[in-house]
């Protein structure tokens, strides 16, 4: 990225604590983190790091005990919740390992939601084209538990995309996922990303993930680093995920 890039996401000395049994626990500290638009960023980071409690504050999820975080030149650190639920609403799109799809709604109203919720009266075509783009044309009208796990995240990637979001925050999506699955869930990821410009923030724990993206920041003992990550050099445990 050059140095006439938009910044559109931005935190200046955030820290989190909470406090369990009168004593503080710090889950974040002084993470300065900068993220310029259309930069793809991986959080990489071992259980307990503070990746996830990163990611959540930086979507506007969560608030940090102290510090600033900027998503859009929105000051997320002041908002309440409604102020922070619009900011997301306008900009932000998720991807979570979970899934998170509506059980009693289809593919193609799960897709259709975030749409809707915004209003777009053309969110059915919407969401019909980005299933399409997914490859679950056929799967529109089956519910969420008539999809494998695969099918489930490709739509809640489609779900994602179907605001054109400025900024998608990831957290391991792949992690519920065999490893053929998540090959085609990452470049399916990657190839929409590029195609609507989007600013990509993800967490994993997966090396080949982490290193498709353009940065990779490593979460260690809730402090920020920027490591040189290789297949044959892993400076963090995976055997658990956050």
């Amino acid at each position: 990225m050059n140095s006439n890039s938009e910044i559109i996401l931005e935190t200046q000395s955030l820290a989190k604590f909470v406090t369990i049994e009168g004593k503080q626990l710090d889950l974040l500290h002084n993470v300065n983190f900068t993220v310029e638009a259309g930069q793809t960023i991986a959080i990489v980071g071992s259980s307990g790091s503070g990746k996830t409690t990163l990611l959540s504050i930086l979507a506007g999820l969560d608030l940090p005990s102290s510090g600033e975080v900027y998503l859009k030149s929105q000051p997320m650190h002041q908002l309440n919740e409604e102020q922070r639920s619009q900011v997301r609403a306008d900009h932000v799109g998720f991807i979570f390992q979970q899934f998170l799809l509506i059980n009693s709604l289809t593919a193609l109203e799960n897709v259709m939601l975030p749409a809707e919720l915004a209003n777009d009266k053309d969110a059915q075509a919407l969401a019909l084209s980005l299933l399409e783009k997914v490859g679950l044309s056929e799967r529109v009208n089956h519910f969420p538990s008539q999809l494998s796990g695969g099918e489930q995240q490709r739509v809640a990637i489609a779900r994602a995309f179907i605001t054109q979001p400025d900024i998608l925050f990831a957290d391991e999506p792949t992690g519920n996922l065999d490893k053929n699955t998540s090959t085609y869930i990452t470049d399916l990821l990657f190839d929409l990303n590029k195609q609507f410009g989007t600013t990509l923030v993800l967490v994993t724990h997966d090396l080949t993930l982490a290193q498709r993206c353009q940065k990779q920041v490593q979460m260690q003992d809730g402090k920020l680093s920027e490591p040189q990550l290789s297949s044959t050099e892993v400076t963090f445990s995976t055997e658990q995920t956050a």
